[in-house]
């Protein structure tokens, strides 16, 4: 065990006091060597390239301190401990790969990650031990974090100055457009039986509904060869890299994976990619770049020899800015609750940092919930999975399953807000007249669009798979059509304060719809929104 006196000779903090000066950034004035809020885990080596990112979280007004990975992890966690007596310690940044040591000079480059025996999700095939860093983040032994963490896993100080410029260009970034408003999502087949897989398909159904504000745009590229939301099979891979690199606040996969690939598409003789290592050339976000969530298996597998699915991508120059993953096998009914927990903590409680979003989720795992649709979900699991009566082990399982690979000190803007006035129900052809008030002057978009888990429009019925050309051709244009919520749209440029705009509502829509009002501003970004029921006027014989 380290003592106090180790610590200090080790340079725990004042190492990193110099790189700050260095830049010419000094700490605050009232930051001392034994009370930081962050502390940096990592390489000696590795600090050099960190000194832009210590300038910047420095002026943000974070009190950073450092601590060699030259030591296990034994003493890297009595360090951590040790530090976070003060009281101020929030968060923990990992520099450096995990993977198995085999000479020197790998140690040289990586921190020691902690695994911890696995009890339930064995049961599903995995490993006996889950490789996890929330180690680090429990400071009173219960293995519920008490502290945000994540992982840089660069190899090298090369690789770590490229993701701290994705880091400093993502936050620095004065484009506010509609990419800030977008959520990618791409899902596999469960696989896990029909009824299963049933309840799956309706839980991310509610999952995007009611969890995402309305104001927010969604896309669906779905693995299923009977759903609108598949795309061609045969391009099914290029419709995922496509949305990736299209910009979007969140690009999320849902289903299962492996440390490099994900699941494959299955039609009757054939399967196609989603998604793999081999793609990375590929991957350019050219506006915006996502924080990737991956609610799959090995997709985070961090200590193995050879890089996963989320170092390859936060490596990627134009790739992800975060990504969030399992590092072994995980389970359907854990992370179902674990996702809607993220959600609540961006959309509703717009915390500050992706690791305190990740802290807050992973810590309302653990905490009761009373509600009906924990219930419903705390029940169908206790019903249909193999570890049905292992339910509170499963999702304590999930708080080590899961790792932040990238910088738990990430600002996710959030959106200001729109007050859009509550109109009233309506019939198709009229026309409505909006009342707004934006916080900013800005280039506004106002749309009117179907709900979510509804269509605009009657989807064919596939009941078996034609192969023909012909046939998967038809696939894209019905999962074009599928993504496109929008029945009509204008736009216009806003002040500051009141507004109003006359909405034309198109003949052929019906049913509940939103209107959703986005602004774009030269130093931020606004998203209202409003619900409208339309029916249609039947016409007179």
């Amino acid at each position: 065990m380290l003592d106090r006196k180790a610590i200090a000779a080790a340079g725990a903090l004042a190492a990193l006091f110099v790189a700050i000066s260095a830049v010419g950034a000094a700490p605050p004035p009232d930051a001392t060597v034994n009370e930081p809020d962050t502390l940096v885990v990592g390489p000696r080596p590795f600090l050099e390239a960190l000194k832009p990112w210590v300038a910047h979280r420095a002026q943000q007004g974070h009190q950073l301190g450092f601590v060699s990975s030259e030591f296990s992890a034994d003493e890297i966690r009595d360090a951590i401990r040790e530090s976070a007596r003060s009281g101020k310690l929030r968060t923990v940044v990992i520099l450096g790969d995990a993977e198995p040591v085999r000479d020197a000079k790998i140690r040289a480059r990586c921190t020691p990650t902690h695994h911890v025996r696995a009890k339930v999700n064995v049961q599903w095939g995995s490993e006996p031990e889950i490789a996890t860093d929330n180690w680090y983040a429990d400071l009173n032994g219960d293995d519920v974090p008490d502290l945000a963490i994540g992982r840089i896993p660069a190899d090298s100080p090369e690789e770590l100055r490229t993701i701290v410029g994705k880091i400093l260009a993502y936050e620095r970034s004065n484009d506010f457009g509609i990419w800030r408003r977008r959520i990618n999502f791409v899902a596999g087949v469960g696989g896990f039986g029909a009824v299963t897989d049933a309840l799956l398909e309706t839980a991310t159904k509610k999952f995007l509904t009611d969890g995402i504000p309305a104001g927010y745009a969604t896309t669906m590229t779905y693995g299923s060869w009977r759903s609108p939301y598949c795309p061609d099979p045969r391009y099914f891979r290029e419709a995922s890299l496509e949305r990736l690199n299209e910009g979007c606040l969140f690009w999320v996969y849902i289903g299962h994976g492996q440390k490099t690939e994900l699941d494959r598409i299955r039609v009757p003789g054939r399967t196609y990619p989603i998604f793999s290592s081999n793609d990375m050339p590929f991957v350019a976000a050219q506006a915006g770049a996502p924080v990737a969530v991956f609610l799959a298996c090995y997709t985070a597998a961090f200590d193995q020899p050879r890089d996963c699915l989320a170092e390859e991508l936060l490596r990627a120059p134009k790739g992800p800015v975060a990504v969030l993953g399992g590092t072994r096998v995980t389970m359907p009914y854990a992370m179902s609750i674990l996702g809607t927990n993220l959600m609540n903590e961006c959309f509703q409680e717009q915390v500050e940092t992706l690791g305190e979003m990740i802290l807050n989720a992973k810590r309302g795992l653990i905490r009761p919930d009373e509600s009906l649709n924990r219930k419903f979900i705390d029940l169908a699991a206790s019903l249909l999975s193999p570890s049905g009566d292992q339910l509170d082990a499963e999702r304590i399982e999930h708080l080590h399953l899961f790792n932040l690979i990238g910088d738990p000190l990430l600002r996710i803007r959030p959106p200001l807000q729109v007050d859009v006035a509550d109109v009233p129900d309506t019939v198709a052809g009229a026309k409505i007249n909006l009342q707004c008030r934006s916080p900013i002057a800005g280039h506004c978009v106002v749309e009117l669009a179907c709900r979510r888990d509804r269509l605009r429009f009657a989807p064919p019925e596939r009941l078996e798979f034609v192969g023909s050309d012909e046939e998967l051709a038809g696939y894209s244009d019905i999962y074009q059509q599928a993504n496109l919520h929008r029945w009509t749209s204008l736009q216009l440029d806003v002040r500051q304060g009141p507004f109003s705009v006359e909405l034309a509502v198109p003949p052929e829509v019906s049913g509940a719809n939103h209107i959703r009002v986005f602004v774009q501003g030269e130093h931020s970004h606004a998203i209202g929104m409003t619900a409208v029921e339309v029916r249609r006027v039947k016409s007179e014989e």
